[in-house]
């Protein structure tokens, strides 16, 4: 059997290969150690910080932080005077980057952030943001003394957290501010509306407690019927009004998301929640058209594999999908693990070159196939060409609806699942 080995002299068969002088090639090759000498910069913590997270791997989603600045001016457009705006950046922000997202919508005029777990409170903290946090529900009573020593204010709902939080925050002679959540038809939590005066009665015992504000959750504020929303809005004001008859001091009263934000004014009271819109996204059909909302996410890959396969080869796990023999099958670093739902193998397009073209073969962990037809333009798909996922290139648009359409879910959820190993670039 005839090879080649490293210097690409012939060897095997049956006669002797001739000896090559390779003396030459030796004497161009420096020692080993002089070589790391010189390189040592090249693996310096300065200089591998250097590269870009973006080319430590070829898939990354884009932030428009002039669409969150955008979002946050039609919602304050929008707003009746004098009511504050609260920035929700909870699920690290919808998947956009709590850090970055809040800091932008504080400076555009947001006056309130809102999380939805301790640990994305401490994170805005240990940011060096200092605007007042909102956690949208009760942590379990171990996380009192990061709610305190983080200045992050609970929403309360139970008169056990409410006592626990009070002595924690009376021992160390510090206030224990927090918001009253009320249950006015989501079921999901707060105390009962008919039942607040009775519970703040309950609790306000503690001198420590603060009752900084009051809110509930509108249900089907993005729906097209009003009966439901009607009832729970008429619910939370009458508890509203209750409170304030019995001498009691409800605080900040608020009950928009941002559906109602945009859909019913009445709402507004004295601060409205800006959740899924302040990204750029409509809650409900009833509002496209009727405000500049813009996208800010956009979610983009770099082709890494370009491959030919013969007419009726398969791709990927289970060789469901089948060339024609005429397309370029070309391999993305991205896969459900990133957030690209596995379910949409197959029902996806991305856009390549300002063109749809579409996704083939199952989805796996870390990546996926597309499928670039051969056309008479002659253009080839090569490595280290960009493709978009989610977003617009040239006079086509990749949208979140369209992609949560194909699989019966919304918005949210498909942003959401863009998650942490793609790296976020500010733009």
């Amino acid at each position: 059997m005839n090879g080649f080995n490293a210097f690409g002299a012939q060897v095997g068969g049956s006669r002797p290969a001739k000896q090559q002088d390779v003396s030459g090639l030796l004497r161009d090759v420096a020692p080993l150690g002089s070589r790391a000498a010189a390189n040592a910069n090249d693996f310096s913590p300065e200089r591998l910080a250097e590269i870009a997270e973006n080319e430590r791997r070829w898939s990354w989603v884009e932030v428009d932080l002039g669409a969150i600045r955008n979002n946050i001016a039609v919602a304050k457009r929008r707003l009746k005077p004098g009511c504050r705006l609260l920035a929700v950046v909870k699920a690290d922000a919808y998947g956009h980057g709590s850090v970055e997202v809040a800091k932008t919508a504080l400076s555009a005029g947001a006056a309130y952030l809102a999380v939805a777990t301790v640990q994305e409170g401490v994170k805005l903290r240990e940011a060096g943001i200092t605007a007042p946090v909102l956690m949208l529900s009760e942590p379990p009573e171990a996380a009192i003394p990061l709610l305190l020593n983080y200045n992050i204010m609970p929403s309360v709902y139970t008169a056990e957290f409410a006592v626990a939080y009070g002595e924690a925050a009376d021992a160390h002679g510090l206030r224990a501010p927090f918001h009253l959540a009320l249950n006015t038809g989501m079921n999901r939590i707060g105390v009962r509306f008919d039942e607040a005066v009775e519970f703040v009665r309950q609790i306000s015992f503690h001198r420590a407690l603060e009752h900084v504000g009051t809110f509930t959750h509108f249900a089907t504020a993005d729906c097209p019927e009003t009966l439901d929303f009607n009832m729970q809005f008429r619910r939370f004001t009458e508890a509203i009004s209750d409170m304030r008859v019995a001498g009691i001091n409800p605080g900040i009263v608020h009950c928009a998301n941002s559906a109602a934000l945009l859909r019913y004014p009445d709402t507004h009271l004295d601060m409205a929640r800006f959740g899924i819109s302040l990204y750029g996204f409509h809650p409900c059909p009833e509002t496209v058209g009727y405000f500049d909302l813009r996208p800010a996410m956009s979610v983009h890959a770099r082709i890494t594999n370009v491959s030919q396969p013969p007419m009726s080869e398969g791709v990927s796990y289970g060789l469901h999908y089948r060339s024609t023999g005429s397309v370029k099958i070309c391999t993305l670093p991205i896969g459900y693990a990133d957030g690209v739902r596995r379910i949409l193998s197959g029902r996806m397009r991305v856009l390549y070159k300002g063109r749809p073209c579409r996704q083939v073969g199952n989805i796996c962990m870390d990546m996926m196939m597309i499928e670039i037809p051969l056309d008479a333009s002659g253009e080839r798909a090569e490595i280290g060409d960009e493709i978009v996922i989610l977003g617009s290139q040239g006079d086509y648009e990749i949208t979140a609806d369209m992609m949560a359409d194909e699989i019966d879910t919304i918005n949210y959820e498909l942003i959401c699942m863009f998650g942490a190993r793609l790296p976020r670039i500010y733009v």
